[in-house]
C-alpha cells in the first residue's frame, strides 16, 4: 500500500509538472505568435523629381507623418530618380499614389488606370503655364526673335515626360518649324535636364541660351532665391495648364480616396506648401486632364 501511494504521488507531481510546461509552451507560443504577425504595409507614395533642391526633402517628411496620423496607418513618401519611373513604379503596382506631372498622369492613367484626385493650387489657382526664358542679357524679347537665330542657339527642356517642360514648348517649337525630335531639330543643341530648377540655373549661367519651364515651380524658385529672376526674361507663356495632379491606383477603396482627399485639402504647413512651391491643394477628378491627354496622344505619347 506505501508503495502504491508512493506510485501515485510520483504520477500526480510528474502530470503537474508536465501540466506547467504545456502552459508555459503555450504562453510561449501565444508571444511567438504575436511578434510573428506581420506588420501593416505601408501606403506607398511616389513623388516626381520636380525639383533636385530646394526643401522637398523636408516637405516629403512633414507630409508623411501628417498622412500617417489621418489616415491612422503606416504612409511612405518617396522622390523617384525621374518621371518616367514614377509612371513604371504605378504600373507595376510599386506604389499606390503618385505625384504626377499632368503629362505622366495621363500616361500612367492610359497605362494602369490611376485615377487623379487631388491637385496643387499656385495663388490659390489650379493653372499654371510653360514658360520659354532666356537670360535678361540676350537681345531677344519674344520667342519669334528668339527662334530666327535658332540655329545658332542651345536650348534646353527639363524631363522628356514633363508637360511643361517638354510636351507643351515642344508642340510650340514644332509648330514654329524649328523642332521635330531630340535629333531633328535647328538648334545649335538641345538638350533635357532632368528638372525645372537645373533648367532656369542653366539659362541664369548662361549655360544655354534659352529653356522652357513650369511658370509655377520658376516663380517659386525665385521667391525661395534659389534664381535671381532680375536674371531671367519671359519670352513665350503657353495657355493655361491644369495644376500636377496626386494620384491613386485603379480600385482604391473609395473611403480612402475621401480620407486622402480631406487630408490634403486641409494641409496647412508651410513647409509642406513652400516644398511644392504651392498654396493649397484641391479636389481634382480625371477630366481635368482632358486637354493634355488630346496632346499626348497627337505627339504619339499614349501607345
Amino acid at each position: 500500500m506505501h508503495q502504491i501511494k508512493k506510485y501515485l504521488s510520483v504520477t500526480i507531481a510528474a502530470c503537474l509538472v508536465l501540466l506547467a510546461l504545456s502552459a508555459c509552451g503555450t504562453k510561449e507560443q501565444t508571444q511567438t505568435s504575436d511578434s510573428d504577425k506581420p506588420k501593416a504595409e505601408p501606403f506607398e507614395i511616389a513623388v516626381i523629381p520636380a525639383q533636385t533642391q530646394g526643401q522637398m526633402k523636408e516637405a516629403m517628411d512633414k507630409l508623411q507623418t501628417l498622412l500617417q496620423e489621418k489616415l491612422a496607418m503606416p504612409v511612405s513618401v518617396k522622390e523617384y530618380p525621374d518621371y518616367n519611373g514614377v509612371v513604371e513604379a504605378m504600373n507595376f503596382g510599386h506604389v499606390d499614389m503618385a505625384f504626377f506631372g499632368p503629362l505622366t498622369y495621363v500616361i500612367a492613367h492610359h497605362k494602369s488606370g490611376a485615377e487623379a484626385i487631388i491637385t496643387q493650387l499656385v495663388k490659390g489657382k489650379p493653372y499654371y503655364h510653360s514658360y520659354i526664358i532666356a537670360h535678361k542679357d540676350s537681345p531677344w524679347n519674344s520667342l519669334d526673335e528668339l527662334l530666327k537665330e535658332s540655329s545658332k542657339l542651345s536650348f534646353a527642356f527639363g524631363d522628356p515626360n514633363s508637360t511643361s517642360g517638354s510636351l507643351v514648348p515642344g508642340i510650340e517649337l514644332k509648330n514654329r518649324g524649328v523642332y521635330e525630335t531630340a535629333e531633328k531639330h535647328s538648334f545649335a543643341n538641345l538638350k533635357f535636364t532632368g528638372s525645372h530648377d537645373v533648367t532656369a540655373l542653366a539659362v541664369q549661367n548662361k549655360q544655354v541660351d534659352a529653356g522652357a519651364i513650369d511658370s509655377a515651380i520658376y516663380e517659386g524658385l525665385v521667391e525661395q532665391k534659389k534664381v535671381d529672376g532680375s536674371q531671367i526674361k519671359v519670352l513665350w507663356q503657353s495657355d493655361k495648364l491644369f495644376q500636377y495632379p496626386w494620384a491613386v491606383k485603379k480600385g482604391t477603396d473609395p473611403e480612402l480616396v475621401k480620407k486622402l482627399q480631406e487630408a490634403f485639402v486641409g494641409i496647412t504647413d508651410e513647409t509642406i506648401l513652400k516644398g511644392f512651391a504651392i498654396s493649397g491643394f484641391a479636389a481634382a477628378s480625371n477630366a481635368d486632364y482632358e486637354p493634355i491627354r488630346l496632346a499626348a496622344e497627337k505627339e504619339g505619347k499614349l501607345k
